[in-house]
Order: structure tokens, then C-alpha cells, then sequence
């Protein structure tokens, strides 16, 4: 009778344990909070997209196809409209068509920019979202109060004045970007120049983990093809839940979710014909508003490498182009605001860092911007399976407003590949 009781409880506890492991585990409920936005504040995030997606096309297309690449349209914005303050007659016109800010007051820029950082730093507590904002400036260089104070109420910036000719100067700075971006870029100047005046510096720092994450035990060594269609190993994660998802000519598109769901991952897996450089020229204002409102609700594989890269451009050759051909002129430009006796106060240079790291837990990404300013003198039954296992483009955005935090491309994933 005992061994009779033995093996019906046996029986029973197998049995509950095959239910359980029937069940699918529940997952998380996305709960993203609204932004509340102004008619002002939809168009600044309008003008960023726009500037950046040219932007990353740009540096993408003036560069080593093989190469990884990342910039934030927020951090390169933040750092240009601290200084678009100073700005003035045509100077502060090509900035203005540069950074398509037209149709916007300056008043309405900033206060637009203050609503919306704070908001997109504040929205989801299970994401740190962290915007910083300095001005350091030589001894003894006079600058007007009204810039500073405007960059200061708006911009949070911190001010400084420092001797730039002390070997400690470029650490203090330096020293600041690493606290503010977690020690993901610990410099962003290597020594100062004689003639620069002034550095107006944005750090972002962004770190997010998946609302449905990767299964670790999943993970394993998979091939990934490069463009010159030569293969390497990678290790390959792996995940299935409902997510954003789109197939079209051109792409296939997933969205996956950070915390309750205000900021997502977008990776685009462009189709064969197309190839990743193909597909970075489409990208647009118009046709990246587009993609996103198609996208709908699908049961999806998603297959992903791990990657960790660092990515460092000056950005001057572009943003002439654009349209900022003065401000970087010494003889053209007008910086009257920063300093009206120095007719010769220019853009000398504008360099760009950011770093990214992806795994079964989440993102961590980070960005700086310089600006140096010198002197001359559906859910279907079976899952659709998207395999990120060729070079693809992605995107960090805020999904209630549509703001791009970060946009690149994975030409050849691994450890600062």
C-alpha cells in the first residue's frame, strides 16, 4: 500500500510539473507613457530626425563601407543649438537650414528642447535616459552673459571658466565626459589649441533593459555574412514574443522594447537585392515616419548578434555641406552673441563619439558632441523568423514622440569589431 501511495504522488508531482512547463511563461505588459507634446515640440523632433537620418547618410557614405558606424541626432542637435545662441545674421541662417529649424523662434527652440529632455529623462524609471550639457571657455575670454545664462536655464549646461593653457585643463573636461556617460567615453579632447576659445559639449548616456529578454542558454556561435561575402562566427541570440514587426522590398523590420516600452530597438534586416548601403540611402524623414506608422504587432523569432563598438567622426566636412558653410568660416562668421569683439570666432571643429553595447540583457549607449569654438588669429499561428545574420541598420527611439536617440549600422558584429 506505502509503495502504491509513493508512486501515485510521483505520478502527480510529474504531472504538475509537465503543466508548468506546458504554460507559457506570461509576458511583461508594455505600458509605455504618453509624451505630451506642443505644435513647437513635434516640429523639433521633426527637424532632428530629419537632420540626423542625413546626417549618419552622409558620414555613412564619405566612409569605409566595412566599418560599424553610430551617431546621435539628439547629442550632435543639443550640442549645435547651445551654440546656434551665439549665432547671428548668416551665420545663424545656415545653421537654421542646417539643423532645419525653420519656422521656430529661438525662445521656441529652447524651451521646446528643455520640455523634451527632461520628458524623455524622466518617462520610463526602468530606463536611464541621462542628457548633459556644458560650456567651458578660456580664462579671461569675455562672453556674453545673455548666452550663457540662456544656456544655463534651458540647456542645464554647466558653465566654467578654465585655464586652457594648464596641462589639467583637457582632464577636468575630459574628466566630465566620463561621469557623464558612465566611463563608456572617458575623453573627448586631446590637447587644446592656442586659438580654441570655447567648448560647447553634450554627453548622452542611455541604458535600457529588453522588456522580453534573450534567453542566455539560447545564445550560440552562429555565422553572420559580411558584405564582401566573406563569413565569420558570431555568438547569435535568440528571442520569440510579440513584437513590431514589418516586411516590404525593401527591408524586414523588428521592434523590440525596453522597459514598459517607451524606448525601443528598431533593427532593419535590408533584403539581398538591396543590401545595408542600399538601404541607408532611403532613409529619410518621410519614408522613416512612414515605415514606423506600418509597422504592426506580430509573433516573431528574432535572431541577433551580440555587439560592442566605439565610434569616433568629426562632423565639419558634413555640416558645411548641409549648410553651415559659414559658421565655420573665419572671415564670414557671426558668433557676435558669444563675443561681439571677436569677428573672427568660428566653428574650428565639431567631433562626434559614441559606443553601444547589445547582449541578452539589454543596451547600453553612449554619445558626446563637441563643438569647438576658436579664433584665427497581425499574429500569426507559426512565428515569422527574422535572422539579423548579414549587415543591418538600427535605431534607439522614443516611440511616443518618434525621437531618434541613436541610429547605425552593424557591418560586422563582435567586441569593438
Amino acid at each position: 500500500m506505502k509503495k502504491i501511495l509513493t508512486l501515485t504522488l510521483a505520478l502527480i508531482v510529474a504531472g504538475m510539473q509537465w503543466s508548468c512547463e506546458k504554460e507559457e511563461t506570461p509576458q511583461p505588459v508594455l505600458d509605455p507613457k504618453p509624451i505630451e507634446v506642443t505644435p513647437q515640440i513635434r516640429h523639433l523632433i521633426g527637424s532632428d530626425n530629419q537632420f540626423g537620418l542625413e546626417l549618419f547618410q552622409r558620414i555613412h557614405n564619405q566612409q569605409d563601407e566595412t566599418s560599424n558606424t553610430m551617431i546621435s541626432p539628439v547629442s550632435v542637435s543639443l550640442a549645435l543649438a547651445m551654440t546656434y545662441n551665439g549665432a547671428g545674421g548668416d551665420t545663424r541662417t545656415g545653421m537654421q537650414e542646417a539643423l532645419y529649424l525653420g519656422g521656430l523662434s529661438t525662445g521656441e527652440i529652447n524651451e521646446s528642447y528643455q520640455s523634451l529632455m527632461e520628458s524623455l529623462i524622466t518617462v520610463d524609471p526602468k530606463v536611464t535616459m541621462d542628457v548633459a550639457n556644458s560650456i567651458w571657455y578660456r580664462q579671461g575670454f569675455q562672453v556674453e552673459q545673455d548666452f550663457l545664462d540662456v544656456n544655463r536655464q534651458y540647456y542645464d549646461a554647466r558653465v566654467e571658466a578654465l585655464d586652457f593653457d594648464s596641462p589639467e585643463a583637457p582632464k577636468i573636461i575630459n574628466n566630465w565626459v566620463g561621469d557623464n556617460t558612465n566611463g563608456k567615453i572617458p575623453r573627448i579632447i586631446e590637447q587644446i589649441d592656442p586659438l580654441t576659445m570655447m567648448y560647447l559639449i553634450n554627453a548622452v548616456y542611455f541604458n535600457g533593459k529588453w522588456t522580453y529578454q534573450f534567453n542566455q542558454e539560447k545564445t550560440a556561435r552562429e555565422p553572420f555574412y559580411l558584405s564582401d561575402g566573406s563569413e565569420i562566427q558570431v555568438d547569435m541570440m535568440q528571442t520569440e514574443a510579440s513584437l513590431g514587426y514589418i516586411s516590404n522590398d525593401l527591408f524586414t523590420a523588428v521592434q523590440m522594447p525596453y522597459g514598459r516600452g517607451n524606448y525601443n530597438m528598431v533593427c532593419m534586416l535590408p533584403g539581398e537585392e538591396l543590401q545595408v548601403d542600399g538601404l541607408i540611402q532611403q532613409m529619410n524623414r518621410d519614408n522613416w515616419i512612414q515605415w514606423m506608422e506600418s509597422m504592426d504587432t506580430a509573433h516573431v523569432q528574432v535572431h541577433l548578434p551580440r555587439f560592442t563598438f566605439e565610434y569616433e567622426q568629426t562632423l565639419g566636412e558634413m555640416l558645411k555641406a548641409m549648410g553651415m558653410e559659414e559658421a565655420f568660416d573665419p572671415d564670414e562668421s557671426d558668433f557676435s552673441g558669444i563675443n561681439p569683439e571677436r569677428k573672427d570666432l568660428h566653428i574650428s571643429q565639431v567631433k562626434h563619439k559614441t559606443f553601444v553595447e547589445v547582449d541578452e540583457k539589454g543596451t547600453e549607449a553612449a554619445a558626446v558632441t563637441s563643438v569647438e569654438v576658436g579664433v584665427t588669429s497581425a499574429d500569426p499561428a507559426q512565428p515569422a523568423v527574422v535572422r539579423f545574420d548579414r549587415p543591418f541598420v538600427f535605431a534607439i527611439r522614443e516611440a511616443t514622440t518618434g525621437t531618434i536617440v541613436f541610429v547605425g549600422k552593424v557591418e560586422k558584429p563582435g567586441d569593438n569589431a
